[in-house]
């Protein structure tokens, strides 16, 4: 149940990672989360208290032959046709939940290549389009092949959302720990939560290293191949790589992101990814822009 509920609270970071396409980012970004998470608290909430209250019979929904209790409750509210056309509709919220997501991921991605992080391969924005059409696809390519194996397997499908939820959070914490353990070198913005900021961080770090633990936990017992939660060795597996690859070799190349200040005095609108991947190619050196039409 947890594990679900953590599922739909995300997303709402992607103010921040669409932030370069956004004007006077440094507030807009942060309105955008807050707005993001209050606005989703409140219909949340209501949606949460429409369903409970129009559950008919608590046995009968929870062991619906649908295998679906929401799906079960619309059928004894509306019908089967008003059922179906409700699931439609929310199939369709999903599917648009799943794109943005996507579009997010792809501007990530974007900046990872353009900072060094990723094959410069996948740090061009295409003129016409004016987004980084090679990360999009990227994107779209690893999200289908991570949702292969949870087409004929619960426990597949479990892991991934498991190692989607504990992978976004540990993103979320690292800054924060950072921002925490050294504030000096934390410099903030216009936009921040003042004497509040390290006591809310702090209990941010503490719910994101619990709810780690928790998903890393079986789901059912007994433990076996078919109830084993595979989420820990995935997400191992991940922090070896990331953790090995920095020390390594990566640390003696890679500098961080690439500053946009100069950019932004020069006169050029960072708000226009075509137009900012053009400067900084000639600050910073080849990083080029797709002349595809």
């Amino acid at each position: 149940m947890v594990q679900e509920t953590l599922d739909g609270i995300t997303g709402f970071d992607a103010s921040a990672h669409l932030s370069e396409e956004t004007n006077n980012a440094a507030w807009n970004a942060p309105l955008g989360v807050l707005t993001s998470v209050g606005v989703s608290a409140i219909f949340g909430f209501f949606l949460l208290v429409s369903l409970l209250f129009s559950i008919q019979d608590f046995d009968s929904t929870v062991n619906s032959d649908v295998d679906q209790p929401v799906l079960q409750i619309l059928i004894d509210i509306f019908g089967n046709r008003g059922a179906i056309a409700l699931m439609t509709l929310i199939m369709v919220c999903v599917w648009h939940c799943g794109l943005f997501s996507m579009t997010s991921n792809s501007r990530m991605m974007f900046g990872f290549a353009r900072d060094g992080g990723l094959p410069k391969f996948f740090d061009q924005v295409d003129t016409r389009f004016r987004s980084p059409i090679r990360t999009v696809w990227l994107a779209a390519t690893l999200s289908f092949l991570l949702a292969i194996p949870s087409l004929g397997s619960s426990v597949a499908f479990s892991a991934a959302t498991s190692i989607a939820t504990i992978g976004l959070y540990i993103s979320y914490g690292i800054p924060i720990l950072i921002g925490i353990i050294w504030p000096s070198n934390f410099q903030k913005g216009p936009f921040n939560l003042r004497f509040a900021s390290r006591w809310i961080g702090l209990v941010a770090v503490l719910w994101i290293g619990f709810i780690s633990i928790i998903f890393c936990l079986p789901t059912a017992n007994p433990v076996d191949s078919q109830t084993l939660n595979y989420t820990p060795v995935a997400v191992g597996i991940v922090l070896v790589w990331a953790l090995g690859s920095w020390f390594l070799w990566a640390r003696r190349w890679f500098t961080g992101p690439v500053r946009q200040i100069e950019a932004e005095r020069a006169g050029v609108d960072i708000s226009d990814p075509a137009a900012l991947a053009e400067a900084e190619r000639k600050l910073y050196g080849d990083v080029g822009v797709s002349e595809s039409k």
